[in-house]
């Protein structure tokens, strides 16, 4: 068994990164991811790396790019305004097929808001983030152990498939401590011919550029990232389910949330209700298979959130509206708590609602 470490989230990220291979960092300090920066700065001269603080989220993005471009693994980290900011320059990344790791520690919004906790970066991110037609990798943390576990797999999903990948994670678990393993099977880092590297005379250069001025041309590579996406969700759907089986009610929780959601299904099967939890680990793709499946015998969903209720979306569009789905949420930095799941539990069964 591997010996385990106790570290705040934001850390095992950053610790997680280098042990994956990241030796390029680039961000700006925000409430509440700066801890990812702060260890960056101290570990990355240490090992050899690059840990530099842009003059602004807009610049460190574009240093991403460069270095992504390079074939290097580079990550930075915000939270939700700043990664606002870098939406053009995640928009140029997709454009070119550039790999990185982007880190969302979402705080309260729209606008500054504040700095506590929240989930209303969901569509922001599973959307794409930036404009045209693209996606991210979405990967959404519960736990201090998969914050590092999903920064590894974030690395190398993006290698694998030529994009950007997101941790998207609210603040709870970026600033809460747990006991972390950092024992992973790594992959071994692919070979990037893509990469703009030199040439030493012996091969064509290659170019990094998302600008394409024929229509035709940018039809055609529209479609092709759309067939690499469909492989994606075919291949990469993640989800955790806890007592579904038999439910009669579903509740659909990500990060924080989905830790106060299991507590509500514990108790509520005490009290002899049949309710389950479906957990999406990726946000982009959406795991729709295990919705669908439960829509079959469930008779109702809840999704319980730290938003207005942007996940209830995609979970519609994955049961095909066969079910009728709720919204038990907190908003602006608030997390709702067991009770409160409990009771809108008791009111979806005694149709209240």
């Amino acid at each position: 068994m591997s010996e385990k470490v106790l570290m705040k989230g934001n850390e095992a990220i950053a610790e997680a990164a280098i042990v994956a291979g990241c030796r390029h960092y680039f961000g700006y300090p925000i409430t509440p991811q700066t801890e990812i920066a702060a260890y960056m700065a101290k570990k990355m001269p240490k090992i050899g790396g690059t840990f530099l603080q842009a003059e602004s989220e807009i610049a460190a993005i574009n240093m991403v790019y460069g270095v992504s471009s390079t074939g290097k693994r580079v990550m930075t980290s915000s939270s939700s305004p700043g990664i606002s900011l870098k939406g053009e320059g995640l928009s140029y990344m997709a454009g070119c097929d550039l790999p990185a790791l982007v880190v969302n520690v979402q705080r309260g919004g729209p606008g500054l808001g504040g700095i506590q906790p929240s989930q209303s970066d969901y569509f922001q991110s599973t959307r794409g983030g930036g404009h045209g037609d693209y996606h991210m990798i979405v990967l959404a943390p519960a736990s201090v152990q998969e914050m590092a576990e999903l920064t590894v797999k974030g690395f190398e999903l993006a290698d694998e498939y030529g994009i950007t990948s997101m941790i998207l994670a609210d603040g709870t678990i970026g600033q809460m401590m747990e006991p972390v393993s950092l024992d992973f099977d790594l992959k071994p880092m692919p070979e990037k011919p893509w990469a703009t590297t030199g040439t030493k005379m012996a091969r064509e250069h290659n170019i990094t550029n998302s600008l394409s001025l024929v229509p035709e041309e940018l039809e055609k590579f529209n479609f092709a990232r759309y067939e690499k996406y469909k492989k994606i969700e075919e291949n990469e759907c993640r989800y955790e389910e806890y007592m579904t089986e038999d439910a009669d009610i579903i509740l659909c929780a990500f990060g924080i949330a989905a830790r106060v959601s299991k507590n509500a299904v514990n108790e509520a099967r005490s009290k002899g209700i049949k309710v389950g939890l479906i957990r999406p680990i990726t946000l982009w793709p959406f795991p729709k298979a295990p919705f669908a499946k439960a829509a079959t015998h469930a008779k109702a969903f809840i999704s319980v959130e730290l938003s207005m209720g942007q996940m209830i979306e995609d979970i519609k569009l994955s049961t095909e509206c066969k079910v009728p789905v709720y919204l038990c949420n907190r908003a602006g930095g608030m997390i709702p708590d067991p009770k409160m799941v409990m009771d809108m539990i008791e009111k979806v069964k005694a149709g209240e609602n």
